[in-house]
């Protein structure tokens, strides 16, 4: 139980619920021994002795006790859902929650159809064992202490033998348990693993189609519900294996009751009544041992969603805040490094090493450099996305860790190599970051971004209702919705990943334009490739294994015929090339 005493935070709030359906769970099963008792009344007064008057007292009582077993079995199933949604509720929240604030460092492993599966399956099938599982299985007490107890007042030595295989019943079914929960883990796993598969086919199906992998995404799929079912069928093999065990010893008390109890009715120690109600008696104890079976079934599957639940919620959030940190509005927008080194992992090599350099307010950094040269790890320290393995990154000369993240992060309009947009409105694209912008502001920051043209050409303009991930707009025209986001928040600080790499030439010249307005008075970084990008830079970052080769302007760094004059030589004479072609 060492997974539910975890995850009580979450359910025991809601413990009101769970007593009450535990209460009607009395009435059910203390009505339900009732049966028994008028069965035996009904074959010994009404049948064997002849009290014929009993009937319709007897029939008005089972009317009586189905009436009131109809309505607490209501109360209780409705209670104990009641118990198990609300606690759910909770929880699903609490692990968005989490995942919201989890760093970067942990989605650099994670894959989204697993977590995917997490708060859907996982959490669902807590739930359901929450509702109907912890109610079984007091039911299953109840039932066993309130049937024996009525078994021992009908005969003590026939009870003895009835009960005689019950101790090899529960070690069946503790084995079972045993056996079940490896294979339930493994199944949860492969289902997460499937997921993963069907999130990212569904993701990348252009990159599949243009390239023709259909045949070998349809070959993975395959391999993963082959493991999928192969797990599936595992478990079943252990269901199979013991149910008709369980099923065998709970027949063999039933003979033995029928032998033995025979036995005492022809000798007169028994009456034909009282054996019919201990016969029934005893079903209502082994059928409550043979579905404890499902009931450990379903505790294994809730046992394991439980264990794949607190991987989430026991997860390290690395980046935390200081009880005291500094909450401003308004940034001046200094940036320094010194001496900051990173390295992701302890397996990895140092994406950065040694990096110091000062942006003043209102200065445009520009970093350029080969893939992997550690220019986006830079822009990620600023944003603490990730913490620096040494050194100290300043903003207005303190350290940023000093600052809360939502100040931190509210002063920063960042523009990611891939934009993402979300599946809403252009408007609510925008001011994402600024949800109480006002339409001014919304088709100012568009028109800086070069947007609001071809926002205006769409039919429902601002309103027009995008696709999953902008579905329906271009790629040049996603990365200007993502660039008039940035610029809507009004950041101080302003980092551009390579964002008019999904522009053509005239675009991204007009969009410089408009950022030669946007920058005064902001730090502003820019990645990119191609030099044009960088050439109005106040400094520019030549970056090369995660460390600073070249520093300079652009003036400065084409006369020094180093790294960077290697690259604008580069990329010039491949436009001469074009020109003269």
């Amino acid at each position: 139980m060492e997974t539910f005493k975890k995850l009580k935070n979450f359910y025991w709030p809601y413990k009101k619920y769970f007593f009450v359906s535990l209460a009607f769970l009395l009435i059910i099963t203390g009505v339900t021994v009732v049966y028994p008792v008028f069965l035996q009344l009904t074959i010994d007064k009404v049948v064997n002795e002849k009290k014929y008057y009993m009937v319709p007292y007897l029939s008005l009582g089972f009317v009586a006790i189905m009436v009131i077993k109809g309505g607490a079995t209501f109360v209780n199933q409705y209670t104990g859902d009641l118990f198990g949604i609300h606690s759910v509720y909770k929880l699903r929240n609490s692990l968005y929650e989490k995942l919201q604030y989890l760093p970067f460092r942990y989605y650099d492993n994670a894959k989204t159809g697993d977590l995917m599966s997490r708060l859907t399956a996982d959490v669902e099938g807590f739930r359901f064992f929450l509702s109907y599982g912890f109610s079984e299985l007091i039911r299953f007490i109840l039932m066993v202490l309130i049937c024996c107890g009525v078994m021992f007042y009908y005969s003590v030595p026939l009870t003895f033998v009835t009960l005689s295989t019950l101790p090899f019943l529960a070690a069946a079914v503790y084995k079972f348990d045993k056996a079940v929960h490896p294979a339930f883990r493994k199944i949860r796993k492969s289902f997460g693993k499937l997921n993963t598969n069907v999130q990212e086919n569904i993701s990348g199906i252009n990159t599949v189609k243009s390239l023709s992998r259909e045949n070998f995404e349809i070959g993975k799929f395959n391999r993963s519900n082959g493991e999928f079912k192969q797990n599936s069928l595992l478990t079943s093999g252990i269901w199979a294996k013991y149910f008709p065990v369980m099923e065998l010893l709970g027949n063999i008390s039933v003979v033995a009751l029928l032998s033995y109890g025979g036995y005492l009715v022809i000798h007169g120690t028994l009456t034909p009544g009282e054996l019919v109600a201990f016969y029934s008696l005893v079903w209502f104890i082994i059928w409550p041992i043979v579905n404890l079976g499902f009931v450990v079934n379903m505790f294994s599957q809730s046992k394991a969603s439980g264990e794949r639940l607190l991987v989430i919620l026991e997860e390290t959030q690395h980046i935390e805040e200081k009880e005291d940190a500094i909450k401003k509005e308004r940034l001046l927008g200094s940036v320094e490094f010194q001496n900051v080194s990173l390295q992701y992992t302890e397996d990895d090599e140092e994406a950065l090493h040694d990096i110091t350099f000062t942006a003043e307010p209102g200065k445009v950094i520009g970093l350029i450099g080969a893939t992997g040269s550690g220019k986006t790890s830079i822009t990620q320290l600023i944003t603490r996305f990730y913490i620096p393995t040494d050194g100290s990154i300043l903003i207005d000369g303190r350290d940023i860790r000093d600052y809360s993240l939502q100040t931190l992060r509210k002063n920063i309009g960042f523009v990611m190599q891939e934009s993402f947009l979300f599946s809403s409105t252009i408007k609510s694209n925008i001011s994402y970051g600024k949800p109480e912008a006002s339409m001014e502001e919304i088709i100012d920051a568009a028109k800086r971004a070069q947007a609001h043209e071809f926002i205006m050409e769409l039919p429902d303009q601002y309103d027009t209702l995008l696709g999953e991930r902008g579905m329906g707009l271009s790629g040049g025209q996603k990365q200007r919705i993502a660039i008039a986001r940035a610029i809507c928040i009004n950041p101080s600080i302003l980092i551009l990943d390579d964002a008019t790499s999904a522009v053509d030439m005239e675009t991204e010249y007009k969009i410089q334009n408009a950022f030669s307005e946007v920058m005064k008075g902001r730090t502003t970084f820019i990645i990119a490739h191609r030099i044009s990008s960088l050439k109005h830079a106040d400094e520019i970052l030549v970056l090369e294994n995660g460390k600073v080769a070249e520093r300079g302007t652009h003036d400065e760094l084409i006369k020094s015929h180093g790294a960077y004059g290697r690259i604008y030589d580069i990329q010039f004479k491949d436009r001469d090339l074009i020109l003269h072609s």
